[in-house]
């Protein structure tokens, strides 16, 4: 009877498992190919969109709460056992571990549990976190953020006009404490920056911007700066890409990397991934899932989702298509370009 007891005890726990890597996860996304980190997986720290700005480029769609309010909006356990669950699924290790999502993810008050359960869980690949930089005047704020691999901070631009008009930020949060933030975190902390500056037509693109970040950019010593511009639709109307010279000038005046330039040129990458497509026998429903997870973070187009998800194009576009039809992502003309989301 004892034996019979042990049998069934280990059965359970073989289904407990194969459950936990098969349910449809809610905050671990991806992967999704960024220029910067490569392969990165994504994981949404507050499940909706909210943040101390409501950008005018947000790829995430319009800010729904805009708060300086910190709390566990998602706990590090719910998180971790999905990262977890990702891991025991036999998914390749992707080249970088990114806390994102749809909102600004220091808000979330367990951000520093995630990232040291992330670094746990994947010993050998880096922990990186994306911010807008707003809550880095908090010293507790800049002491979870110590613990990760890569920071990404934004700092678009450091004249107040264009500060209000295209982060559009939370009352509270000042640009003067924003940028003096982001100095005393890199003072402490000995991982790598990589600073990001997005441009808008007519807004941040004056010679005055390039003057105060040229002196910031002195003063903060970022590991690696990044200009860009608008390439996927926005959150409201009014965002528009510069033209390629104004991005050239920038680029040069700040000494900003390549747009080729990839942060992780070794690694796993879209070839390794796309060497497992199609021998998990995933269903196209669980496609279908990671799509509408992934696009509902990031507007992507097929072929990029493609690359990053190892699968072939053909697949892709017909989940895409699928999940068009019953209003789960919607398409979006930019250029040449089709981006789906959310």
């Amino acid at each position: 009877m004892a034996l019979d007891h042990a049998g069934t005890r280990l059965s359970s726990m073989r289904r407990d498992k194969e459950d936990r890597a098969t349910k449809p996860q809610q905050y671990v996304f991806g992967p999704v190919g960024s220029g910067r980190l490569g392969l990165s997986l994504g994981l949404d720290l507050l499940g909706a969109r909210i943040c101390t700005f409501d950008c005018l480029y947000c790829e995430a769609g319009a800010t729904e709460a805009l708060t300086t309010r910190r709390k566990p909006y998602v706990a590090a356990r719910r998180i971790l056992d999905e990262l977890a669950a990702w891991k025991a699924a036999g998914h390749p290790a992707p080249e970088a571990v990114t806390l994102g999502g749809m909102g600004e993810p220091c808000l979330n008050t367990d951000c520093g549990d995630i990232i040291a359960g992330a670094r746990e869980l994947f010993p050998d690949v880096p922990v990186a976190v994306l911010t807008n930089s707003s809550l880095l005047p908090d010293p507790d704020v800049r002491k979870a953020l110590g613990l990760a691999d890569i920071v990404l901070p934004s700092m678009d631009t450091l004249v107040e006009a264009e500060y209000q008009r295209l982060n559009r930020p939370h009352r509270d949060i000042g640009l003067e404490a924003v940028r003096r933030g982001l100095l005393d975190f890199r003072a402490g902390f000995g991982g790598a920056i990589f600073l990001e500056i997005l441009l808008l037509a007519g807004i941040n693109d004056t010679g005055e911007n390039l003057r105060l970040l040229r002196e910031f950019c002195d003063e903060l010593g970022p590991t690696r700066v990044d200009v860009v511009t608008m390439s996927r639709p926005g959150a409201h109307p009014g965002a528009t890409a510069v033209a390629g010279e104004v991005l050239t000038r920038f680029r040069e005046s700040l000494g900003a990397a390549s747009p080729a330039a990839s942060a992780r040129p070794d690694g796993h990458g879209p070839a390794a991934l796309a060497a497992r497509a199609g021998r998990d026998g995933e269903t196209p429903e669980a496609l279908a899932a990671r799509i509408a997870a992934s696009v509902a973070r990031r507007p992507q187009t097929a072929m990029g989702l493609a690359k990053a998800l190892g699968v072939a194009v053909g697949r892709i576009q017909q989940a895409l298509d699928a999940l068009e039809r019953t209003g789960t992502v919607r398409r979006e003309d930019a250029g040449h370009d089709i981006f789906y989301s959310g």
